[in-house]
């Protein structure tokens, strides 16, 4: 009887040892593991960095002990804003929907201007 040869399934060399071995060595299991995770690491990596710039920007709008600022839409694009990234909304008692990246905030007001708010925190 002829036993299967298997190759490592991270660099394809010949694998020896128990039948169910995968990998010639740890070296080749991490190289393995690391590569199937990159793809969506690098997803979770670019969205959280999309969110830290949407806070920086935020953050800058509402220069010092200012509990609010206005500014317009262009504004915020020009500085690299992007507007599908938030990490929450809060909708207050008259209805207004904040969208939040963070502890920042912006109220969309009429003719592309927005208000800027910082939550307080609880």
């Amino acid at each position: 009887m002829e036993l299967e040869k298997k190759n490592c399934l991270y660099c394809q060399k010949p694998v020896q040892g128990r039948i169910d071995k995968k990998f010639c060595d740890d070296y080749c299991r991490n190289g393995y593991n690391n590569q199937i995770k990159s793809v969506s690491n690098n997803l979770i990596r670019n969205i959280n960095n999309a969110l830290r710039k949407n806070r920086h920007i935020l953050s800058e709008l509402l220069m010092g002990e200012e509990e609010t600022a206005k500014t317009t839409r262009e504004r915020l694009l020009g500085k690299g804003f992007q507007f599908k990234f938030c990490t929450h909304t809060y909708t207050n008692k008259k209805g207004n929907i904040y969208v939040y990246c963070y502890d920042f905030g912006y109220l969309e007001l009429d003719h592309n201007w927005f208000l800027i708010v910082k939550n307080k925190g609880d």
